[in-house]
């Protein structure tokens, strides 16, 4: 048994789409699977080779995002990346790269584009109310 694993995935590594599908579907199954299970799950989603998808997975194992452990004939796939961690930094980094960090700026772009109901709006507003833990001043104030 050997385990192939480079460094572990840092909070600022962006995946591109084609890995971050292989990654969507190894948390699916419970961060630990093998390849032929991808290709299995894929199939009717994508129409990629079997070397496509042991491409995209030594790409995730060299980032870091998974580990890959021969058992038999198959590698076993685990995540080292959780699904919770990475859409964090994403959506962190979205809101920075594209929003100036502003949620206002980031709100205000989805009521413009009619895309927040008003449930949303209030759910948002509750979360705003009740959900936020304000980071504490340099002077100890909140």
């Amino acid at each position: 048994m050997m385990k192939r694993t480079k460094k572990e995935g840092t909070s600022t590594t962006r995946l591109p789409d084609t890995e971050l599908l292989i990654m969507q579907v190894v948390w699916q199954h419970g961060g630990c699977i093998t390849s032929a299970e991808i290709m299995k799950e894929l199939e009717g989603k994508r129409d990629w080779a079997t070397t496509t998808v042991l491409n995209l997975l030594a790409r995730l194992v060299e980032r870091g995002f998974v580990s890959a452990e021969r058992k038999g004939k198959a590698n076993i796939y685990t995540a080292l990346v959780s699904e919770e961690a990475y859409l964090k930094t994403e959506s962190k980094s979205f809101l920075e790269r594209l929003h100036g960090n502003s949620l206002k700026s980031f709100i205000a772009s989805l009521y413009e584009g009619k895309n927040l109901s008003k449930d949303d709006a209030k759910e948002l507003k509750e979360y705003l109310e009740h959900g936020i833990v304000f980071e504490e001043e340099e002077d100890g104030t909140k």
